[in-house]
């Protein structure tokens, strides 16, 4: 990236940033630029719920543009769009009317879109020339994914909102708001399930995260480092926004409905990246999975809502958002580290990485703060905000009600479950990418990445450990936030509950503290014992083999082996085994091939047949294309015929 776009992207994060922490203390602006845009023209609205998200993502652009400065050269329209791209981020949840909010969220698609397909280059990359073929053929794929299913939200989207506008009769929010309580139940229903698909889709929230893993794992390191941390976010804004504040909340099946959908994205996400492979995929998939724990949030406070008990509403909801905030710092940590392996050694799969930590030490320990945080194990920062979210769901179960009963203890199970096999996912990533020996030749050449690609994943790092020690600090924002969307401050102190105490008063900076003397205590410990003499003579008896080579180590698909056997029903594994005997002899194998895969299942029963139903339909078509003016004549005479009689009823 050049100078001038780089300055341009660290700008519009650090503007952002500044905004949304002065929304967040309390402030509180609109802006009406009625001649810049046909049909309504621009309104931007900042509240404290803007303010949390423009907050997020100006940080986020803000450390992204640092990292970027370091990472690689860019093409000139890449140095250009993606400050735009970093703009719109900032500016979607500061639009205050339907208009403004659509043509905000139709750019920054283009935008994501435009970065993720034209700078993917390769050249500085030392992969090979096929490698490289591949690539490109992956990135194809993967744009024509992401643009189906964005234009397809899109769609879902500009119906709800022009539904709810024309009931409403009006496009500003504060008009939608005013007019939501005459809706009837059947309308805001209405509305809210077409937004609902709209936002989870964006989202990444199962099934329809069948672009996320692709898109950020064919897009460049620093837009995958946007994309997760920042843009998926939005789609929680929306159905905060639209559903809890300017639909004023709606019937329990609303909210059953997303915590469904999250629960099913947590796990099966984080099922996915337990078999993933692919460094970046994994990260996508986890993605996929946090988003899914912030749904769970986000549905128990609209349920308790429903319920009447505003005061666990704004629990939950605070849940739901600190840990979005925590998700913001800890992944886009971990996809430029992500970056950082993939910059110095062209690899992105993990059976053909390891010995990083001796290569690349600053990049393994910045890869393990973030990991510690995905993990949500103390002194992570991920641990406050699923934490709290148990405690907002245990707490819910005096709420009383058949559907609290049944679906709040499901909720904690899909917690727990999720929350161990995150720890799994990244003793894998960690351990397997970092540690044992190199297992190819690219990372035994590794190098560390420049400095102001270090800088930039240093500042995420930081963001991660302030969160982790001092959570507490985001309790009065928070409960600005949920203030907003209509539940009961209670974070803050205001309600008995503070985030400064996660247990019995046991604070998370005293955890940490405790941790780090132990980790110091053991480190000591070792090198106590690895300073007593040895016998370097003897051999010790080992069936006759030698030293342990890099092929006897655990490789990310050996590692994941076990958890494959125990949800193979869910992950439905495919292998195929090929023989290819000898001529000679049907007694003797020339060649035998084992090909192994798990498949995403979701996208292979519900995609597939829709696609290959697609296929057919569209080479059936091509038989009305004979050539012939005469019958294209008559297809168009048959088309306004038909539109005449349409046009007529209607009248």
């Amino acid at each position: 990236m050049n100078a001038a776009g780089g300055t341009l992207t660290a700008g519009v994060g650090a503007a952002g940033l500044t905004a949304g922490v002065a929304a967040l203390g309390g402030g509180h602006w609109t802006a009406d630029l009625p001649w810049l845009l046909p049909l309504g023209g621009v309104r931007l609205e900042v509240d404290a719920l803007s303010g949390l998200f423009m907050a997020v993502a100006g940080a986020v652009v803000l450390a992204v543009a640092v990292y970027a400065a370091g990472y690689g050269r860019a093409s000139r329209t890449a140095s250009w769009v993606l400050p735009g791209f970093g703009a719109v981020l900032v500016l979607v949840p500061a639009a205050g009317s339907v208009s403004t909010f659509l043509f905000l969220w139709e750019l920054m698609a283009i935008g994501s879109l435009v970065l993720m397909l034209g700078e993917h280059r390769g050249g500085h990359l030392p992969v090979r020339a096929e490698s490289r073929a591949w690539g490109r053929s992956a990135v194809r794929e993967a744009g024509v994914w992401y643009a189906v299913l964005t234009q397809l939200g899109f769609v879902a989207l500009l119906a709800g909102l022009a539904l709810f506008a024309a009931l409403a009769g009006g496009q500003t929010f504060p008009e939608l708001h005013a007019a939501a309580g005459s809706l009837g139940p059947v309308w805001r229903g209405t509305v809210f399930a077409l937004l609902a698909v709209a936002f989870t889709s964006k989202a990444g929230i199962a099934p329809l995260h069948a672009w996320l893993p692709r898109a950020y794992t064919e897009a460049p390191d620093p837009v995958s480092a946007l994309m997760s941390a920042t843009m998926v976010n939005l789609g929680v804004y929306g159905i905060i926004r639209f559903g809890l504040d300017l639909l004023g909340g709606g019937s329990t099946w609303w909210w059953l409905a997303l915590m469904g959908a999250g629960a099913v994205s947590a796990v099966y996400g984080i099922l996915q990246a337990a078999m993933a492979c692919d460094l970046k995929r994994l990260l996508a998939y986890s993605s996929s999975e946090n988003m899914g724990l912030v749904l769970i949030g986000v549905g128990a406070g609209g349920l308790f809502a429903a319920d009447g008990d505003r005061r666990l509403a704004g629990l939950a909801l605070a849940a739901a958002l600190l840990h979005l905030v925590n998700h913001s710092a800890f992944k886009g940590l971990l996809f430029c580290a992500a970056g950082s392996v993939v910059r110095a050694t062209g690899v992105r799969d993990l059976d053909m990485l390891g010995g990083l930590r001796a290569r690349m030490p600053v990049t393994a320990a910045l890869f393990a703060v973030g990991a510690l945080g995905a993990m949500a194990l103390p002194p992570g920062n991920g641990f406050a905000g699923e934490w709290l979210l148990l405690q907002s769901l245990i707490h819910g179960l005096a709420v009383p009600g058949m559907a609290t009963a049944v679906v709040l203890p499901l909720a904690v199970a899909v917690i727990a479950l999720s929350a161990g096999l995150s720890a799994a996912v990244f003793v894998k990533a960690f351990g397997v990418g970092f540690f044992a020996r190199p297992r190819g030749e690219a990372a035994a050449r590794a190098e560390e990445s420049p400095p102001a690609v270090l800088a930039g994943m240093g500042l995420l790092a930081l963001a991660c450990t302030g969160l982790a020690l001092f959570p507490g600090e985001l309790g009065p924002a928070l409960d600005r936030v949920v203030a907003v969307a209509g539940a009961e401050p209670g974070v803050g102190g205001g309600s008995g509950v503070r985030l400064r105490t996660v247990s019995s008063g046991l604070a998370p900076l005293w955890i940490a503290l405790a941790l780090t003397l132990a980790a110091l205590g053991t480190a000591a410990l070792v090198r106590l014992v690895a300073r007593r003499p040895r016998r370097t003579g003897a051999k010790l008896w080992d069936c006759g083999g030698g030293a342990p080579t890099a092929r006897m180590t655990y490789t990310a698909t050996s590692f994941a082996e076990p958890l494959q056997r125990v949800f193979q029903h869910v992950l439905a594994p495919e292998q195929d085994v090929s023989v290819t005997p000898v001529r000679e002899s049907a007694y003797l194998e020339e060649r035998v091939r084992f090909r192994h895969r798990v498949p995403d299942r979701i996208e292979h029963r519900l995609y597939r047949p829709v696609l290959t139903a697609l296929s057919a339909a569209g080479q059936s078509a091509r038989r009305l294309a004979t050539g012939s003016i005469h019958l294209y004549l008559g297809y168009g005479f048959f088309g306004l015929v038909s539109l005449l009689l349409v046009l007529a009823v209607g009248w």
